[in-house]
C-alpha cells in the first residue's frame, strides 16, 4: 500500500481508484491527507502513524468533501481537522455520509469507527493563507473547479504539493463545481510551479511525481483538455481511450463535464 516514501513523506495508495494518503513528518507535528478506504487500508495508515507519531500532533488535512476523502475520518478522531471555508459550511454533508453509507453497504464492509463528517479546527478563510507549524509552514491556495471546496495546499521547506483531485496522470478533469473555476485553478497551478520551489507532487488519484516536467504536462494536458472540450471537439473522446487505461469506467464523468461548459 506505500506507493511512495521519500525523506519525510510516506504516499499510501488505495487498490480502489488509485487513492492517496500521505503522510508528512515534521519535527512537532504529522500531516495526513484524505485518510481512505478500505477499513484495513486505513488501519495501515493508523499503524504507520503509531509508529512513527511519537509527542508528535496528528493534523489532518481535507483537500475538499467528496467521500471518499472523508470515508476515514472516524478513525482519527484525535487529530486537528483542516480544511477550507467551503468545506466547513457545505450544506452537503449528509448526502456525502450517505453515499459513504450506500459504499460499505453494497460491499458489505464493517468499520471499527463511527463514520462523521469531519469538524474543522482550522478553517482555511482566505487565499494563500499560511499555518507555521515550526518546522514546516503550510500554504493553502483555493481550488473550486473539481468540487466548490477544493485546496491546493504546499508544504516546505520541503517542496511538497498537495493538489487535491487535480493533475492526475490516471484520471483526465472530473469537474461537478464549475468549469471557468476549473480553468482559474488549472493557472493557480501553473503559478504555483513558477513562483515556488515543488520538489514532490502527489495527487488525489494516481502517481505522485518528483518531475517538473511531468508535472508541467500534467497541467498542460489538463488545460488541453477543457479547450478541446469547450470547442466539443469531435476527436476527444477517442484520444481520452487511448491515453487512460480504465476509461471505460470514467467515461460517466467525461460525458457529464459538458454540463458544466457554462458554469
Amino acid at each position: 500500500m506505500i506507493h511512495f516514501q521519500k525523506n519525510n513523506l510516506t504516499v499510501f495508495q488505495s487498490a480502489l481508484f488509485q487513492t492517496t494518503s500521505a503522510v508528512i513528518i515534521g519535527e512537532e507535528s504529522i500531516i495526513l491527507t484524505d485518510p481512505t478506504w478500505l477499513p484495513h487500508e486505513i488501519n495501515e495508515i493508523k499503524e504507520y502513524i503509531d509508529e512513527v507519531k511519537k509527542n508528535r500532533q496528528l493534523y489532518i488535512i481535507y483537500t475538499h468533501s467528496d467521500f471518499d476523502h472523508i470515508i476515514g475520518s472516524g478513525a482519527f478522531s484525535n487529530a486537528t481537522v483542516i480544511a477550507s471555508k467551503n468545506f466547513q459550511l457545505n450544506s452537503n454533508k449528509q448526502e456525502i455520509l450517505n453515499e459513504v453509507a450506500a459504499f460499505d453497504q453494497e460491499y458489505y464492509i464493517e468499520r471499527d469507527y463511527d463514520v462523521t463528517y469531519p469538524t474543522v479546527d482550522r478553517v482555511i478563510n482566505a487565499d494563500g493563507e499560511s499555518i507555521n507549524l515550526t518546522s514546516m509552514t503550510l500554504t493553502f491556495f483555493n481550488a473550486p473547479g473539481h468540487t466548490a471546496d477544493g485546496l491546493f495546499i504546499l508544504v516546505e521547506p520541503f517542496g511538497i504539493f498537495l493538489s487535491g483531485d487535480y493533475l492526475s496522470d490516471v484520471e483526465f478533469p472530473f469537474i461537478t463545481s464549475s468549469f471557468k473555476d476549473y480553468e482559474t485553478t488549472l493557472s493557480r497551478a501553473e503559478w504555483i510551479l513558477d513562483n515556488y520551489t515543488v520538489n514532490v507532487h502527489v495527487p488525489g488519484h494516481g502517481s505522485v511525481t518528483d518531475r517538473k516536467d511531468e508535472m508541467r504536462n500534467r497541467i498542460s494536458f489538463s488545460k488541453d483538455y477543457l479547450k478541446r472540450l469547450k470547442k466539443h471537439d469531435q476527436t476527444l473522446e477517442r484520444d481520452l481511450r487511448k491515453k487512460y487505461q480504465f476509461f471505460e469506467g470514467m467515461k460517466d464523468n467525461h460525458y457529464q463535464n459538458y454540463k458544466y461548459l457554462d458554469e
